[in-house]
């Protein structure tokens, strides 16, 4: 039985490899000191995207960058895989989306 995550190094040695979809947010602090200078603190997020479907994982990009970046690209980006609701005219209030 052929297993696509081993990998065969020779010798009867082999290794097993996992798929990762890791997601790196990383954002630059700096105080500034009258005595000191600039004083930078490198902060490092890191979230593990293989257990999640990928039609979700937009979201969740989403949901951590706005958490930790405080922005987000919902359905503003060519690569989204979310809609924007369907603009209505002011007299189509009333009216249900199908």
């Amino acid at each position: 039985m052929s297993n696509e995550n081993e990998i065969y190094l020779g010798g009867g040695k082999n290794i097993m490899m996992a798929k990762s979809q890791l997601v790196k947010c990383q954002e630059i602090l700096t105080l500034m000191t009258p005595n000191d200078g600039a004083i930078q603190l490198n902060v490092k997020i890191e979230a593990d995207f293989d257990q999640i479907p990928e039609k979700y994982q937009e979201v969740f990009l989403n949901m951590v960058s706005a958490k930790y970046l405080k922005t987000t690209s919902f359905g503003d980006n060519p690569f989204s895989m979310c809609l924007p609701t369907p603009k209505k005219k002011w007299y189509q209030f009333w009216k249900k989306d199908i």
